[in-house]
């Protein structure tokens, strides 16, 4: 059998005509074969029509400050659900082509967006980050305990997962037993049928119906409790909330599935990627702890676990010379502007002590900003401190397996070896 010939992204991107590039595709995302094309339409065509995709056609916004423009212009590009859906793939959150409706508050517009925000948003506060510190850097400290030296494993799985999954049944007050439940309903949400998790619609929804029956019975519970700072006892006890439908509670569950979930997994999977790729970077670390208040968003910026959001124009608008019509998709392509040269200094790289590392667009900008971008910090910084007491390298002793998704950027399987 010949083996195949390796896919050559760089000159694909430069040979093709630019009307025919579609960043889109789930395979470019699952090979790391983007950037190359992200390139070309920042140099090229940085406002750029897709024409046709499998997701239809849309607008790639791919320069770190037109991202900002549209970003914070939710006046003439909406997120709300009633316009379009937050993500290029309507069929994950929208009832089309067989997907099921997942409603939440990415999916819409103030006002209605900033009283659903503000229910949960206390669950993300300064008092609450300093009552999880010690309990994060207990658990960060088990984990990495229970690793081996020397001898190969998948850092996804037994790193990033673990203490993300541990996190987020934390925040939801959910039996810690059965807390992987929560990653498998994570990864659900945001697949579709042939990405290698589910075989059918039917099995996808039934996974999500499954997900919505626990957290019924989770959510009665804490109704018929006196309040408690989690989210669910949140959901069940603010005023806001008691008219959610079946439809609406199992959107907003998705939210604080994923919100709480892939982000922070995909940076600490990253983290084990920049530590093998730059391990100079890492050095730097080890000698002055100085510099985690830049290497942490560092990370996030390098890694950029959610790739994408997407809005729809609410009116005709000229945007740099081009005319998007009401109705258009425009999709801001965080992962393309944190790359940005013209903004961000050798931004391929990553470099531990870069000036204005929190310069980035991987929490987003203006209303829908990342909720729980400090949890998230505060969980990597932990990480980080603890791998720099353990660990002179972190070695990548194979060829890591990526996420086939245009929206999160992060990996199934990172084969390590840990060297004390």
């Amino acid at each position: 059998m010949t083996p195949s010939t390796p896919i050559d992204d760089a000159e694909i991107a430069r040979s093709i005509a630019l009307e025919d590039i579609d960043v889109s595709k789930p395979e470019l995302f699952e090979r790391d074969g983007l950037h190359p094309y992200f390139e070309r339409l920042r140099r090229e065509d940085p406002v750029h029509y897709c024409k046709a995709s499998e997701y239809g056609p849309y607008w790639s916004i791919t320069k770190f400050s037109d991202i900002v423009a549209i970003d914070t212009n939710h006046k003439v590009f909406s997120s709300d659900h009633t316009n379009g859906s937050f993500v290029l793939d309507d069929t994950t959150l929208n009832a089309v082509d067989g997907g099921i409706y997942l409603p939440n508050f990415l999916g819409m517009d103030p006002p209605k967006h900033d009283v659903h925000r503000m229910v949960v948003s206390p669950i993300v506060a300064p008092q609450n980050l300093l009552r999880f510190e010690a309990t994060i850097r207990e658990r960060t400290k088990r984990v990495l305990s229970e690793l081996p030296i020397g001898e190969e494993f998948n850092w996804v799985d037994r790193v990033s997962i673990e203490l993300t999954t541990m996190m987020l049944a934390t925040l939801l007050d959910f039996p810690f037993d059965d807390r992987r439940k929560l990653t498998r309903w994570s990864d659900i949400i945001t697949t579709r049928p042939g990405y290698g998790l589910v075989d059918s619609w039917e099995q996808r929804e039934s996974e999500l119906m499954e997900c919505l029956a626990y957290f019924q019975r989770l959510y009665a519970e804490r109704q018929a409790m006196p309040p408690k700072p989690d989210l669910i006892s949140m959901l069940a006890h603010s005023p806001e909330m008691q008219d959610l439908t079946p439809t609406d509670f199992l959107g907003t569950l998705a939210l604080l599935i994923v919100g709480g979930n892939d982000t922070t997994r995909s940076s600490m999977s990253g983290s084990a990627m920049a530590c093998h790729l730059y391990p100079q970077e890492f050095d730097k670390v080890r000698n002055n702890r100085a510099l985690l208040a830049s290497v942490i968003p560092e990370v996030v910026r390098w890694q950029t676990p959610i790739a994408h959001m997407r809005r729809t124009a609410l009116e005709d608008v000229e945007f740099r010379g081009k005319q998007i019509r009401k109705g258009d998709k425009v999709v801001m392509w965080y992962l393309s502007g944190n790359r940005d040269d013209e903004v961000i200094d050798r931004p391929m790289d990553f470099i531990a002590d870069r000036p204005r590392a929190r310069h980035h667009l991987s929490f987003g900008f203006g209303i829908h900003r990342c909720l729980g971008n400090r949890l998230a910090e505060l969980q990597l910084k932990i990480l980080w401190e603890e791998m720099c007491e353990r660990y002179s390298r972190i070695e990548v002793c194979g060829e890591p397996v990526r996420v086939p998704s245009n929206l999160v950027h992060g990996y199934i399987d990172i084969p390590v070896r840990l060297h004390a």
